[in-house]
């Protein structure tokens, strides 16, 4: 087994050089290829999704993202010879999962990819042992962080704006209620510290994104990680169906509706899924609040990193205050990549260059995010998620997101009725 060497950079700091990387060349006038992996009938699976043109997309996307992956590991310290054949086993999984959700039943139901992504992953984890070799260079928290830095490119300020301000008001309001009353809870329920920022921040602010800015923030444990992310993707499959449901049985006005979906549901496409089951208004309005909650991200996990620094300088015995290189030690340095490629193209990027990118940086971003999924499945095994230690973190979720529920609708009745 290849040893794994000293990391030439902290892997906060290679996220935001390889998300940066990506948007320069993209910039630069590297085309992205965007494939296509709709598909209805069998003649549409042959003759679309595995037709040569797409094929060669697919490729090209492969040529793109793996390079990537092989300087990750360079960086990080991760052996790059086993990293080359295990990321062609990821990414053969994740395209496996893109092209099950893009069949027609499965986009009525308005599942989305990383679903299948974790599913499989799962799948295969927990019915195949996998070599030491295998799991040493799964780099799960790698890869969300690229497609976070990317993410940042759709969060426009002035998109955000247009709503007068009513969903970065709404977002404010939701998250400082929710996260407070899901850390009362969790505090109530005996669960551990890690656990507890992790569900606290997912729950309020902006479910896969907010788990991981806050791990990064206090140095949590990958295990405890990944079963957020799990609680987080399995919640939002049922949201997303029913909630629009029961806005439509109660004829809640539309924008109230957008406004719920955006500030409830934890996944971006999960909110972008069920705001077009509603109409086109409410699409808007949810994508908007959702995008305020992303907005609140860097703001977040700069706040929890202050605060685990202190709280963690207390529990230790120390009188003196934590210095400001402390606090920056423990600050999630790729929230900076986000931060700055929204900054980027909401001020500096004209609307026709953005135009041009916008659609093969969201589906290369949907890639990574595929990418880190497939792994978190491969990693996990059921045993651990069901353990008796992990009932009470469940159940802490569960009551907390149920509040969000119920505190978000109130909020946006008042805000946008």
């Amino acid at each position: 087994m290849e040893q794994t060497k000293r990391p030439l950079m902290h892997e906060d700091w290679a996220v935001v050089l390889l998300g940066g990387l990506i948007i320069v060349l993209a910039l630069s006038g590297l085309v992205i290829p965007v494939p296509a992996y709709s598909w209805k009938t069998g003649a549409d699976l042959t003759g679309t999704v595995f037709s040569s043109s797409n094929l060669a997309g697919i490729g090209q996307q492969l040529l793109i993202v793996l390079p990537v992956a092989v300087l990750a590991a360079l960086l990080t310290g991760k052996p790059v010879k086993t990293t080359i054949p295990v990321f062609g086993l990821i990414f053969i999984i994740t395209q496996a999962a893109l092209i099950l959700a893009g069949n027609s039943a499965m986009r009525d139901l308005n599942l989305e990819a990383v679903i299948f992504s974790l599913a499989l992953g799962l799948i295969i984890g927990n019915c195949f042992r996998l070599p030491g070799w295998i799991r040493e260079v799964l780099n799960a928290e790698l890869y969300v962080k690229i497609g976070l830095v990317l993410l940042g490119c759709s969060v426009i300020f002035s998109d955000v704006m247009k709503a007068g301000g009513l969903g970065l008001v709404q977002a404010l309001v939701v998250v400082l209620s929710v996260w407070y009353f899901a850390f009362w809870l969790c505090r109530k329920l005996k669960v551990d510290d890690d656990l507890t920022m992790m569900i606290s921040s997912a729950v309020s602010i902006c479910g896969v994104s907010a788990a991981i800015a806050t791990s990064g923030a206090i140095k949590g444990d990958s295990k405890k990680l990944s079963y957020v992310i799990s609680m987080v993707l399995v919640t939002a499959v049922p949201m997303m169906i029913f909630m629009p449901v029961i806005a439509n049985y109660f004829n809640f006005p539309e924008q109230v509706t957008g406004a719920w979906l955006g500030g409830s549901i934890d996944t971006s496409g999960a909110v972008v899924a069920s705001g077009s089951l509603v109409g086109e208004e409410a699409l808007k309005i949810s994508t908007i609040v959702k995008f305020s909650q992303n907005v609140l991200l860097g703001i977040a996990a700069f706040a929890i990193s202050i605060y685990w620094t202190y709280t963690k300088s207390s529990a230790a015995g120390r009188q003196e205050k934590p210095t400001l290189g402390v606090i920056w030690q423990r600050f999630p340095k790729f929230i900076l990549g986000f931060i700055g490629a929204s900054l980027l193209f909401s001020f500096f990027v004209t609307p026709e260059v953005n135009a041009s990118v916008k659609s093969g940086l969201k589906s290369i971003q949907g890639l990574w995010f595929g990418l880190a999924f497939t792994s978190i499945g491969l990693e996990t095994r059921f045993a651990d998620l069901f353990k008796n230690n992990s009932r009470k973190p469940l159940w802490a979720f569960l009551i907390a997101q149920s509040f969000n529920v119920i505190i978000t609708l109130i909020i946006a009745f008042i805000l946008f009725r």
